[in-house]
């Protein structure tokens, strides 16, 4: 097999990174130079000025995301810092452009302070149609959100809604495949973080009763004294029983597990103890809570992992490019629950018969986008009437 990491530093080194600017005016000629500088460029600045909402028009804003971090919480390599993150960062703009044809630029923001960054962010913003935040750790990602929803452009985490849209669209077609309904089902999240917490709240805003929260301390319950505030808040939606224990005690005649902590948490007996038609959705990178194999022989009847070298891949890239194909196109001032859910829907809708190994669309399909962006932006239209 290649060896991926010294091939990306060979690859990234030979072509310094993976983003560049392109003109879309030809600067030829004095007349050129006249147009797209000064003199003429005043008067742009000038219709602009009169009316802000013409910078969508004139300037190439109605089409760009800003991709911004911290670097506190990269892939599964934590906090790294601004300079180390800038190459996801890169990654994820050419997924923006090369899937959604959306020009997005990479900010890796030189302060982990949840003001500095709301902040900066604001002062950003007219520069841009949307906002991807990204790889912020929890629970300071919920407030940097939060604070930043009335600045008129959407700003949309992804790594809390862009995994609760994937999340939700896989367990549509899993749950299609083993016959149970999302109101009867019972589910275990292993992790508490910004995915977790996302993917719990979407999964009961589209109708699910029963869902257990578990972190690295055990399972989320009400009488713990250890809970951040939002783990708190959480326990109003979740663990309706009030359950206490490990992830094994969690997973006892669970119908779903869904990972999204860290790598080799769940064993074969754990999987055993399910009920029977046992969906296991086990997404942490690049080591899966269990590997599918050994959740199959253990008795999972649906298996995904967040790797592309397995069926089912859970991954983000389904989510985010429409999302903001959507929002961009509609116009949208935020991205909304019922944006969320229509995404998930039309994802789960364009694998028409699921299958074991087939609940999810490949992330590079090339319907995946033109999908998830109309049925987003009519999500918008609809709640404006």
């Amino acid at each position: 097999m290649m060896d991926y990491g010294r091939e990306a530093i060979i690859r990234h080194r030979a072509s310094r990174g993976k983003i560049s600017i392109a003109s879309k005016m030809k600067v030829e000629t004095m007349e050129d130079l006249s147009i797209a500088y000064t003199p003429g460029v005043a008067a742009v600045c000038l219709a602009i000025e009169k009316d802000k909402s013409e910078s969508y028009a004139l300037t190439n804003r109605g089409n760009s995301v800003a991709v911004v971090t911290d670097g506190s919480a990269v892939l599964g390599l934590g906090n790294i810092g601004a300079e180390a993150a800038l190459p996801v960062m890169e990654g994820k703009s050419i997924l923006f452009k090369g899937l959604a044809d959306i020009d997005a630029f990479p900010i890796c923001l030189g302060t982990q302070d949840n003001a500095s960054i709301i902040q900066t962010v604001r002062n950003l913003a007219p520069c841009f149609g949307g906002i991807n935040l990204e790889d912020i750790a929890a629970p300071r990602c919920f407030e940097i959100e939060e604070s930043l929803q009335d600045l008129g452009i959407p700003v949309f985490h992804d790594d809390q809604h862009g995994t609760s849209i994937v999340v939700l669209a896989s367990i549509i077609n899993a749950l299609s495949v083993v016959g149970k309904s999302i109101e009867n089902a019972k589910f275990v999240f292993s992790g508490a973080g910004a995915g977790g917490v996302a993917s719990t709240k979407l999964l009961v805003d589209y109708g699910a009763r029963n869902i257990v929260l578990v972190d690295s301390q055990g399972i989320i319950h009400r009488g713990r004294t250890d809970l951040t505030p939002i783990k708190t808040e959480m326990l109003e939606i979740t663990n309706p029983d009030n359950i206490e224990g490990s992830l094994a005690d969690a997973l006892r005649g669970a119908d779903v597990f869904i990972g999204l902590s860290v790598g080799d948490t769940v064993s074969q007996d754990m999987v055993r103890s399910m009920a029977d038609g046992a969906i296991v959705l086990a997404a942490a990178n690049p080591t899966p809570e269990i590997w599918p194999d050994a959740a199959s022989e253990a008795g999972a009847k649906v298996v995904g992992t967040g790797r592309s070298d397995f069926p089912n891949q859970i991954n983000n890239s389904l989510a985010f490019p429409g999302v903001f194909r959507g929002a961009l196109d509609a116009r949208a001032t935020r991205i909304t629950t019922r944006m969320k859910l229509a995404a998930a829907e039309a994802l789960a809708g364009l694998v028409a018969e699921p299958t074991p190994e087939y609940i999810i669309p490949w992330s590079l399909d090339p319907v995946v986008v033109p999908a998830v962006a109309q049925a987003v932006a009519r999500a918008w239209q609809v709640e404006q009437g």
